[in-house]
């Protein structure tokens, strides 16, 4: 050892201020020792800023798609309004549920004198860009004497996660009449 690193041993306080001078060849260039903490935060910084930038585009993406698959969302209680192009309205509830299934459930003050209504089967199936399409059978009362049995076919788009509006068809399954169709509806209330 020569005499000044002798020296280094018995003073640590100049070892210190020594090594802070020193070089380290990184990738071929000599950088001071004292820089490298600058150097390191501000490579550490960069690439914390890439990760994070990476995250937010993922999270983007993800929420996109959960917007653009929002028809999965149909599972719940509707309240659906339907106006013919007779001038004719009607309500039903929907019950959607999971796998595309559901029932209907006619909300016609007229069934006081035929009693309750009884829920009928439906389902329903989600399409592109947030549409959705759901049908199902039912009876609509006919005046106090009778009923009028069809299909109803809804098909719509969401307008927000609790409300679709669209196309109604009713296609009568007795006689030979033909379909009536309309607007509708739907709000979601559970």
């Amino acid at each position: 050892m020569t005499n000044d690193r002798m020296t280094l041993w018995r003073q640590p306080c100049r070892l210190h201020s020594l090594v802070s001078q020193a070089t380290l060849p990184p990738f071929g260039r000599t950088r001071p020792v004292a820089s490298l903490p600058l150097q390191f935060s501000r490579h550490s910084c960069s690439v914390i800023s890439a990760v994070a930038s990476l995250v937010l585009m993922i999270q983007m993406c993800c929420s996109a798609s959960a917007q653009a698959q929002s028809p999965n969302i149909m599972t719940g209680r509707w309240n659906v309004e339907i106006n013919f192009a007779d001038g004719n309205k009607r309500s039903l509830r929907f019950d959607a549920q999971d796998n595309g299934k559901g029932t209907f459930l006619l909300l016609d003050p007229t069934l006081k004198v035929w009693g309750p209504a009884k829920p009928s089967e439906a389902k329903w199936t989600p399409g592109d860009q947030n549409s959705v399409t759901f049908s199902g059978a039912v009876e609509f009362p006919l005046g106090n004497v009778g009923r009028d049995p069809g299909m109803l076919t809804f098909k719509g788009k969401f307008e927000t996660p609790d409300a679709i509006t669209g196309e109604v068809e009713f296609a009568p399954l007795v006689g030979e009449r033909p379909s009536k169709h309309g607007s509708f509806k739907a709000t979601r209330t559970q």
